[in-house]
């Protein structure tokens, strides 16, 4: 199949901030799982998928995208958000950003679905069983499905899977054994959850059109409220980009912020625990790149200096992780590798980085494959080869880290999950 056609673009971030969001009221779970048609897509668009995050920023690589209109028979487009609650489909003017699902493979077609409009579904053809039912993989909520094609307008439960996270469920799944089947799903919980959020500023960002965005999630966001001027301002959605917002200073104009946030079921996270930043230095008068982090300080006393650590998913239940560190001096930074799960040719790991007894400005961290394995996607860091040999490095929100202070990254790879002896230096 086809990768689907993307016509809306969440590159004009700028200008939908003034879009005021009218949140239309829909279950925010199933309470069991629902069926329905999957397709899949490349990546996110540039710079944002359709939530506000950068894909590289994702704390998984697995993610999925969620219908936009609820219109079976009507293909036309509808301005976003989408204010008629008729038209409102699963992916709720962005109110279901950030949450996880768990996919279950189910049935494969042997007729045509290729999703054309007022066609049905597997034509000429019928549902049945096969050795992939039962498959399953955790993902994230990260983009939207707003196309003209029957998958994205009559079928309610229709997913749209990333491409590359297809071979999770089994290696050989494309292109003989997919057709657009049937996939069952349901919201969960996050997978070995830990840490806090993590705010970024978008590209454009400045002190008179503050627009961040919120990730690492530990159920969701239905919302960001801002302080001003001593009161709490309930901040607007960036268009229907669900984890991004446009917040103010503490005081008009002001570079300052605190924030709290309200998870899936509006409640305040953390027991409304309010996070303090500011516009970093970095971006002058305006935030140039996709994503810049905003370090903060929380009013119960903690202090985040870097990005929380995101969580991987991984596809084994209870994995047996294998572990190895190797401290380099004192004052620069050790490095642990673990493998957080596997599947049949493939294994996903997590390498955490930590400062020793002084701050870092960054770091890079290397090790070697002993068994042929090659490195699939990486997260939170970039990373070169050479050989069997991988060197990966900090990207631009994890380099710096306070003294005792870490971070993680993590990758998925082919070959057999073994551990692996990790280095860790600084410039």
């Amino acid at each position: 199949m086809a990768s689907r056609i993307r016509p809306w673009l969440a590159a004009a971030v700028a200008a939908v901030a003034a879009l005021f969001l009218l949140v239309v009221a829909l279950p925010s779970a199933h309470a069991d799982p629902v069926v329905g048609n999957a397709t899949y897509f490349d990546a996110l668009g540039s710079p944002y998928g359709g939530c506000g995050i950068p894909q590289a920023e994702l704390d998984t690589q697995d993610f999925v995208a969620l219908n936009v209109y609820n219109t079976p028979g009507d293909y036309n487009f509808y301005p976003r958000p989408v204010t008629d609650a008729t038209k409102v489909g699963a992916w709720n003017n962005g109110l279901n950003c950030g949450r996880y699902v768990q996919v279950t493979l189910g049935d494969y077609c042997t007729g045509v679905n290729d999703g054309a409009q007022n066609q049905a579904f597997c034509r000429n053809g019928s549902w049945v069983a096969d050795a992939y039912n039962g498959k399953t993989l955790t993902m994230i909520v990260a983009d939207s499905c707003g196309d003209t094609n029957a998958w994205c307008r009559d079928d309610p439960n229709h997913l749209d899977l990333s491409k590359p996270s297809l071979s999770k469920f089994a290696s050989d799944l494309l292109p003989d054994h997919w057709n657009n089947r049937h996939v069952s799903w349901e919201y969960v919980a996050p997978p070995a959850y830990s840490g806090d959020i993590k705010i970024g500023f978008l590209q454009g960002a400045q002190v008179y059109w503050p627009a961040i965005a919120v990730s690492h999630l530990a159920n969701g966001i239905h919302g960001v409220e801002y302080l001003q001027g001593g009161s709490w301002v309930t901040a607007k959605m960036n268009g229907d980009m669900g984890q991004s917002y446009v917040i103010g200073g503490t005081a008009s104009g002001s570079s300052s912020f605190q924030i709290r946030v309200r998870d899936v079921n509006n409640q305040l996270i953390n027991n409304g625990r309010v996070y303090n930043f500011a516009l970093p230095t970095v971006c002058g008068t305006q935030c140039s790149q996709a994503w810049t982090t905003a370090s903060y300080s929380t009013s119960d006393g903690g202090v985040s200096t870097t990005s929380p650590t995101p969580q991987t998913t991984t596809s084994s239940p209870n994995p047996s992780p294998s572990v190895t560190t190797t401290p380099p001096a004192t004052g620069a930074c050790t490095a642990t590798s673990a493998v957080t799960g596997s599947w049949n040719g493939g294994f996903q790991s997590n390498v955490t980085v930590k400062a020793g007894s002084t701050a870092i400005t960054g770091w890079t961290v290397q090790w070697t494959f002993t068994g042929g394995e090659t490195i699939g996607q990486m997260w939170s860091a970039s990373y070169t080869t050479s050989g069997n040999t991988v060197t990966a490095k900090n990207v631009s929100w994890n380099g710096t880290l306070a003294a005792g202070a870490s971070t993680s990254f993590g990758y998925t790879g082919s070959g057999t999950p073994a551990a692996v002896s990790v280095s860790c230096s600084t410039p």
